[in-house]
């Protein structure tokens, strides 16, 4: 089954959501350059540019994503980007979301990767539960890189402290279990692009 299959969304409904939501997403970025609010500017072009990806994968190597997952990185972006202007400062919870969210998706990368190098080499095979440790082990990695990266640009990224910090792992453990427990059938797809390209570059 596909994300999109589970959304119940029509390819046409979810293709004109993602487009909105860039449409809204080219909108913050023309608002941060007006106002001269660069962070505002250079955050909503860097989630622009992540939703603009599938697109690129289409074009340089024929590989159509699912919709639905399509819509699922667009709806993580633009969640952050707009938490990166207020939400954040005003509601905790809503820090939360966004972690669990894109912890998801960093998930379904991480898996993806791992499952279509398990596949294409014959001397790696490992059960299901070391797949779903491995999982959550990726996206606390991915998470420890982010807050790196958020203390060395501290003049464009927020950072609310240790506090914020902890509870940043926290969700993103969350988002990386609902993966590990409910989310790796929806990459499939993904797997098997990864797979086709492992492949590629063997006989290449």
């Amino acid at each position: 089954m596909t994300l999109s299959d589970r959304l119940g969304l029509s390819d046409s409904q979810e293709r004109r959501a993602v487009r909105l939501l860039q449409l809204a997403l080219v909108g913050l970025v023309g608002y941060g350059l007006v106002s001269m609010r660069f962070a505002i500017a250079a955050t909503g072009g860097f989630a622009l540019a992540i939703t603009l990806l599938p697109a690129a994968l289409r074009r340089e190597y024929g590989y159509s994503m699912d919709v639905g997952l399509v819509l699922w990185i667009t709806v993580a972006m633009i969640l952050h980007t707009v938490g990166s202007i207020w939400l954040y400062a005003w509601f905790q919870w809503y820090d939360e979301i966004t972690h669990t969210v894109s912890a998801t998706i960093i998930a379904g990368i991480g898996y993806a990767s791992f499952r279509a190098f398990e596949l294409h080499s014959d001397d790696i095979d490992v059960p299901p539960a070391f797949r779903a440790v491995f999982i959550v082990v990726f996206v606390l990695a991915a998470g420890v890189v982010w807050e790196v990266l958020e203390f060395a640009l501290g003049g464009v990224v927020t950072v609310y402290g240790i506090d914020d910090i902890v509870t940043d792992f926290v969700f993103n453990a969350v988002g990386a279990v609902i993966m590990a427990v409910w989310g790796t059938g929806y990459v499939g797809g993904l797997v098997g692009f990864f797979r086709r390209r492992l492949r590629s570059d063997a006989e290449g």
